[in-house]
Parts: C-alpha cells; sequence; structure tokens
C-alpha cells in the first residue's frame, strides 16, 4: 500500500512537471503574449506621441494669439492653455485604457454600459458638484479673475491663489485663507482690472486761508508720482468738500495702479503733513 501511494505520488509530479514543461514551451502562447505585449508598448508609445504633439499645437495656438493685435490678458491664456492640456491628457489616456483591455479580451460593450449607469447615479448625487466644474471651467474661459488678483465675493476678499476646476483659494488681507466652490461664486469684484482712485479728504481749520491751504498742499504734492511707483499723475486738489462753523474739508484725488489705493492716500497724507509741520516751523521762526 505504502509503495502504491508513492508510485501514485512520483505519477502527479510527473504529470505536473510536464504540463509546466509543455506550457513553458508553448510556442504559439509565447508569441501571442510577445505579440500583445508589442502591441500595447505600441498603444502606449502612440498615446505618448498624441499628447506630446496636441501640447505643441496648443502652445503654438496660444503663441500665436498673445503676438496677434487682440488685446487680451496673458494668464489667460495660461490658464485655458494648461487646461486644455488636462482635458487632452485625461481623454487620451482613457480611451489607452480602453484599447489596452481589449487586447486582454475584456468586453468593453457591458464595462461602458455600467460606466454610464454609474455616472448617471453620481450625476444625481453630486448637482454641486456638476455646479462648481461647470461655474470653474466659465470662470476660467471668461477670464473673470486670475491667480493673483485681489477680488471681492460675497463677504470673502483677497488675493487669488489657486483657480481650480471645482474651488477657488483665497489669502485675505490679514493672511487667512478662503477655499470657495466655484458654484457659489455668483459675483465677483475684481480690484486689479482697472486703477484705482485714491480720495483723501483733509480737514483744515477755518482760521487757514483757502487759497494758502489749497497752494500748500498743491506744492507738497508736486512730483509724488515720481516718488512713489504706485501714483500714476501727481493728485489733484479738488477744493472743498464740505464746510462747517470749525473747519473746512479739502479733498484731493489721485489715480493710482491697482490695489494701490491704500498706499497711496498714506503717502499723500504723509507728503502733505509734512508740508504743514514745514509751515509752522517757518512761520514760528519769523514770528
Amino acid at each position: 500500500m505504502v509503495l502504491t501511494g508513492e508510485v501514485d505520488s512520483l505519477k502527479e509530479v510527473k504529470k505536473i512537471s510536464d504540463a509546466f514543461w509543455n506550457w513553458m514551451t508553448n510556442v504559439d502562447m509565447w508569441m501571442g503574449v510577445a505579440t500583445a505585449a508589442i502591441r500595447i508598448l505600441a498603444i502606449f508609445l502612440l498615446t505618448r506621441l498624441i499628447i506630446r504633439v496636441v501640447y505643441r499645437m496648443i502652445d503654438q495656438f496660444l503663441l500665436r494669439q498673445e503676438k496677434s493685435r487682440i488685446n487680451m490678458n496673458p494668464r489667460r491664456f495660461t490658464t485655458v492653455g494648461e487646461l486644455l492640456k488636462n482635458v487632452t491628457s485625461f481623454v487620451c489616456n482613457f480611451i489607452m485604457i480602453l484599447i489596452i483591455l481589449s487586447e486582454f479580451n475584456f468586453k468593453l460593450g457591458p464595462l461602458l454600459a455600467s460606466a454610464g449607469v454609474l455616472g448617471l447615479a453620481v450625476g444625481f448625487g453630486a448637482q454641486s458638484l456638476v455646479k462648481d466644474v461647470i461655474t470653474g471651467f466659465f470662470i476660467i474661459l471668461e477670464d473673470q479673475f486670475a491667480v493673483g488678483d485681489v477680488i471681492k465675493s460675497g463677504e470673502f476678499r483677497g488675493t487669488v491663489e489657486i483657480i481650480g476646476l471645482r474651488t477657488t483659494r483665497i489669502r485675505g488681507l490679514n493672511g487667512e485663507t478662503y477655499i470657495i466652490p466655484n458654484g457659489l461664486i455668483t459675483s465677483v469684484t475684481n480690484y486689479s482690472v482697472s486703477n484705482s482712485l485714491a480720495l483723501v479728504d483733509l480737514p483744515v481749520k477755518n482760521e487757514k486761508r483757502v487759497n494758502d491751504t489749497l497752494s500748500l498742499i498743491q506744492s507738497a504734492l508736486e512730483g509724488i508720482s515720481q516718488r512713489r511707483p504706485e501714483l500714476v499723475q501727481d493728485p489733484e486738489v479738488l477744493g472743498i468738500q464740505s464746510l462747517t462753523t470749525s473747519e473746512y474739508v479739502v479733498r484731493i484725488a489721485a489715480e493710482c495702479h491697482p490695489n494701490a489705493r491704500d498706499v497711496a492716500e498714506r503717502e499723500i497724507f504723509k507728503d502733505i503733513k509734512q508740508a504743514l509741520e514745514a509751515e509752522e516751523l517757518r512761520q514760528s521762526s519769523e514770528g
């Protein structure tokens, strides 16, 4: 009985060994594997080539648009270019995966049907996500704002750090970070598109003569635009804005670069204050 069992075991081992050897020496099978591997490698390389060619076409198209006479924000071209490249990469890689799966004899029909049903179910359950993505796409496409712009949306105000298809990240003026879903951005005030207007209201006691005060302010602000790059031109003294029994208010207006209003107003106040101090010192020395 023991001998018979040993013989049966040897026969099983030999049978397994023969099967393994036949599998290893199956020329047709290995030719099929090699052919499939070559096709998969060719599909992968062809996909990479197509992506690279499309990337170059996008770059050349955006370069021609930047050199054309159309006056558009170059940051918009950069943002849209990156978006088109991401879409191209996603579509090409998705098609490549489907073709590779077909090489392994996967039936793509039921797979695509299942993906369609799953996508429909996800679409019903993620309407807010779809809204965020669509809104983000139009924010980028319409160039409503760009990275580095100072904007205000609702109660949030700050510098745009990242614009995504789903969310926008804003750094507040005090350093706080806001992450806003794009679907909640219904209205935007962009402070970085056009020049700002700095307005300074200077209260002066009624004892000061109006003409002398206006002349002093005008001379104090002469040439300030050359000293301060925030100002586009020298401020304009508009005149008396309001009048009471104790004082009158002189208004000064100055055009400045975007997001430079606060700095410009502080510099105007500083130059006027220095001129007033110099005038008081001159009068005290003469007296």
